[in-house]
């Protein structure tokens, strides 16, 4: 990601217990639950090769020779995903003490902290609004940092412009993210240019913001952004200076591995304002035309005075759902995103739409639970469309899918919100979404996978390790050590709550 440097390179993360390796200073990476013993094991693995394309699988190496060996081998799997979570809860936990301790310093001071402790790891995210605030107070540091920001292809000229004023303002190089061009032409072509104003924007974002992001953060470990408690009165009025973000991934994946922080969270619009005319800052012109939050031009309008500024996004639309999924995480799940969900009023897309992915109904899954001797292993995703972590695993699951493709495993979504939701929490394990379930050839009871790492080749390697623990005649224990992980796992999350 091209970001704007200013300076000498600064240190990385130096204070909390992250573990280092000898030979380097970046903070351990925390892979929560991965399966990285699984590099011990050998079975015959499931094929991802397709013609022309190499797998990104790793082979799996030696050989276990009887059940014996296999169970301590297993058992340290199960301890790893466990000392992992711990992990990500501490590092939560010191985060949220930090912003504690935070809450009552000054942008700049905020501002400083982020740059101090994430160096090259961190970039601002600018929207070419009032969040060019964010800029001056990196500069004001003295240190280096980076920008980015997201090009939809939709934004008003004045957005334009200004980007450019901003960048030989301060003598950096912005680099903008641009949404994946097959999919805006497929979403164009079907739905027409301005579908966002009969179905919801939710569509529209994910395609143009939401999944440009995503790629910018995955080569990151903390993002910094212009959101404040006073901006939405529905979805930013708890957000805290500094957080783990809990929707999108950073450099090291897994839940946990990005770092959020909010400089100007506890100020005023109105005092941003007045530290853009103090510091003579550079501002979109829009603004001098009654537009306070900027964003695309479809979507964006001048409010009245007395108006909210937020009133001026999405307009038609309810005042306390006004997020375009960059912020998802400010709305609680089973809150406002699930009521929206299921207004008649708003069509939410399915996902996970690969044509190699099953999609189970109710009588279908029920079936499927039924079946003591399947013919080939399944793999299903309980899911919500409306959910930001199912949608972050969409693309990894379906490439999963392609991939297994003529292999002899099953990949299969079900979706188990709405009417289905307390069924799938009593019958199919249910704790959260997603969660996903992996039914062997030979057992009718599924195991619930652990880990919060959803990529292809974790998800692979468990599904290797399930085939190789059912040929050994273990399937059974490992279920038992999955679910009671699975509770300590929630114990620990409802003791800290």
């Amino acid at each position: 990601m091209a970001m704007a440097a200013t300076a000498s390179s600064s240190s990385g993360i130096t204070s909390f217990a992250f573990s280092r390796s000898a030979n380097s200073s970046e903070p351990k990476v925390l892979q929560i639950g991965s399966l990285r013993l699984l590099d011990r094991v050998h079975v015959t693995p499931i094929s991802l090769n397709q013609p022309g394309k190499r797998s990104s699988v790793k082979p799996l190496n030696a050989e276990p020779k009887t059940k014996d060996s296999m169970i301590p081998l297993a058992a340290t799997m199960v301890a790893e995903i466990a000392e992992e979570v711990e992990e990500a809860v501490e590092k939560t936990e010191y985060f949220e003490q930090l912003a504690k301790n935070l809450e009552n310093a000054s942008p700049l001071e905020i501002m400083d902290k982020a740059l101090e402790k994430f160096g090259n790891d961190i970039a601002i995210a600018f929207s070419g609004a009032e969040d060019v605030a964010l800029i001056e107070y990196a500069h004001l540091t003295g240190r280096p940092y980076r920008v980015f920001s997201l090009d939809t292809g939709r934004l008003n000229p004045e957005t334009y412009r200004f980007f450019d004023a901003v960048e030989k303002h301060y003598g950096i190089r912005i680099e903008y993210m641009f949404p994946d061009s097959v999919e805006v032409q497929g979403l164009v072509r079907s739905k027409g240019l301005f579908s966002f104003y009969e179905d919801g924007h939710q569509e529209c974002c994910r395609v143009r913001k939401v999944k440009p992001l995503r790629r910018a953060l995955k080569g990151l470990r903390a993002w910094i952004t212009g959101q404040r408690k006073d901006q939405s009165p529905g979805t930013r009025s708890e957000i805290p200076v500094v957080q783990v973000d809990p929707v999108f991934e950073g450099l090291d994946g897994g839940v946990g591995s990005l770092v959020k922080w909010n400089p100007v969270a506890n100020v005023e619009g109105n005092d941003v304002w007045r530290f853009l005319r103090t510091m003579d800052v550079p501002v979109n012109a829009l603004h001098a035309a009654g537009y306070v939050s900027i964003g695309c031009e479809p979507c964006t309008r001048a409010v009245l005075p007395g108006q909210h500024e937020r009133e001026g996004r999405w307009w038609w639309e309810d005042a306390k759902a006004k997020e375009c999924g960059l912020h998802k995480g400010n709305v609680k799940e089973g809150g406002e995103v699930e009521e929206q969900a299921v207004s008649k009023s708003v069509v939410v897309e399915d996902i996970f739409k690969s044509e190699s992915v099953v999609s189970l109904s109710r009588q279908g899954i029920e079936n499927l639970m039924k079946l003591e001797k399947r013919r080939e292993p399944w793999i299903v995703v309980l899911y919500a469309p409306w959910c930001p972590f199912c949608q972050a695993m969409e693309a990894s699951y379906d490439e999963l899918a392609e991939k297994l493709a003529g292999s002899g495993v099953k990949v299969a979504k079900f979706r188990a919100d709405g009417e289905q939701k307390e069924f799938a929490k009593k019958e199919l394990q249910l704790g959260s979404f997603p969660t996903i379930l992996v039914f062997p050839k030979n057992s009718s009871r599924a195991i619930k996978y652990p880990s919060e790492k959803r990529d292809v080749d974790s998800l692979t390697s468990f599904l290797n390790l399930v085939r190789l623990l059912e040929q050994m005649e273990v399937g059974v224990w490992l279920e038992k050590q999955l679910a009671a992980l699975d509770h300590r796992v929630r114990d620990r999350l409802c003791n800290k709550a």
